[in-house]
């Protein structure tokens, strides 16, 4: 199979990359794409940046803007955030400590979102990748992309390879970022729990519930074995790796 075609940019805070393979990878029509999810992405930073006063999410912190004065996406990923806490007790949380912070959807929305580019692209398959987490489609007719699962104690090893032909794959866990998330109940770093891997069809489901079953610690596995439409790979402060999957059924 010929190789496929890489571009990279910096959006967002982290690395982002696409692969393409197929009729449209060094074409105009694969520049344009790319130039509009990358305007997507910065887009989407521009509104939901915790980092830079300017943005929405910064300005209603500050009180000086309201939620249904925001752009609308606002509200979107808000709800997203709000089901997770209540789906989860409240261990994800887009409001730790009372701040206001919706960067544990913000990611994983904003690659779907822009992947709509990448979707008009017909007879190619791609990869949109972003720090770690993904959604990826191959071309009609063609192999699946085939996505490694680090080890948590060793990046430079794999846990796990799996064969996606059109979903996402979400990863929350230390290897690279430290001890960067925490159960939104107590504030503290979860135990019991190494990394977690989901797959599902959206990456904003996918990238949610890997944070949100991350930060319920060692129940991460029990709490994914309920979630519809999901599989997962959970890899405990042992280094055990389990593998789950949720009902077949859709939840939405």
């Amino acid at each position: 199979m010929t190789a496929p075609v890489r571009h990279v940019d910096h959006v967002m805070g982290t690395a982002v990359s696409l692969a393409l393979r197929g009729r449209h990878t060094a074409d105009a029509a694969a520049r344009d794409a790319w130039a509009a999810v990358v305007a997507d992405l910065r887009h989407a930073d521009a509104v939901f940046s915790t980092y830079r006063p300017d943005s929405a999410v910064s300005r209603i912190g500050r009180g000086e803007l309201t939620v249904a004065d925001a752009p609308a996406e606002v509200a979107e990923v808000l709800a997203i955030g709000d089901a997770a806490a209540r789906a989860s007790g409240g261990a994800f949380t887009v409001r730790p400590h009372g701040r206001l912070d919706p960067s544990g959807v913000v990611k994983g929305w904003a690659v779907e979102r822009a992947c709509r580019h990448l979707r008009a692209l017909d007879d190619t398959g791609w990869c949109l990748a972003a720090g770690g987490d993904l959604q990826a489609r191959a071309a009609d007719d063609s192999e699946p992309w085939r996505i490694g699962i680090e080890d948590p104690a060793d990046p430079r090893r794999l846990v796990a390879t799996v064969p996606v032909v059109d979903g996402a794959v979400a990863t929350s866990g230390t290897a690279h970022r430290g001890h960067h998330l925490v159960d939104g109940r107590t504030g503290r770093v979860p135990r019991g729990v190494a990394q977690v891997t989901v797959l599902d069809a959206s990456l904003t489901r996918a990238d949610v519930d890997a944070t949100t079953a991350y930060a319920l610690g060692s129940g991460a596995a029990d709490w994914l074995s309920h979630r519809a439409g999901r599989t997962a790979l959970v890899v405990g402060a042992d280094g055990a790796a389990v593998a789950v999957a949720g009902p077949h059924h859709p939840d939405g």
